[in-house]
């Protein structure tokens, strides 16, 4: 969120949807995008620039970095986050999907999630192979 804005966020949590790498790389999540071909080579190189700081200096400026966003709540957040996922993972629509994801496999189980169909109320049973194609 913090990278995002509050509306990409949203967006991307409560649909699912997914981005490309250039997208992420317009949007701020990542700082560059590289084409399959070029990642090596472009890895290699920012790995060589960041090498040539001193260890002590990088050390201080991530921890710098790191507090400022402490400051603005990034901790709690993380916190929150890793709780409410806990309750989401234990809850009827939670149990259904690790219950799909068991009998159809992980793919299938997000391609439903992000399909937009809806999660029978309460679990409810899980999808046949026939159910899948509609």
């Amino acid at each position: 969120m913090y990278r995002l804005g509050a509306e990409r966020a949203k967006r991307m949590l409560l649909t699912g949807d997914t981005i490309d790498g250039r997208t992420a790389a317009d949007w701020g999540l990542v700082l560059d995008a590289a084409p399959p071909r070029e990642l090596d080579a472009r890895v290699e190189e920012l790995a060589d620039r960041i090498a040539g700081v001193p260890i002590s200096q990088l050390a201080m400026q991530k921890l710098m970095i790191n507090q400022a966003y402490d400051n603005m709540g990034l901790h709690g957040t993380q916190i929150l986050a890793t709780l409410f996922d806990g309750i989401t993972r234990h809850s009827p629509e939670g149990r259904w999907f690790q219950q799909f994801a068991a009998t159809h496999g992980f793919h299938e189980a997000v391609k439903w999630r992000d399909s937009g169909r809806w999660i029978p109320d309460g679990g409810g049973p899980v999808p046949t192979a026939q159910d899948l194609e509609e």
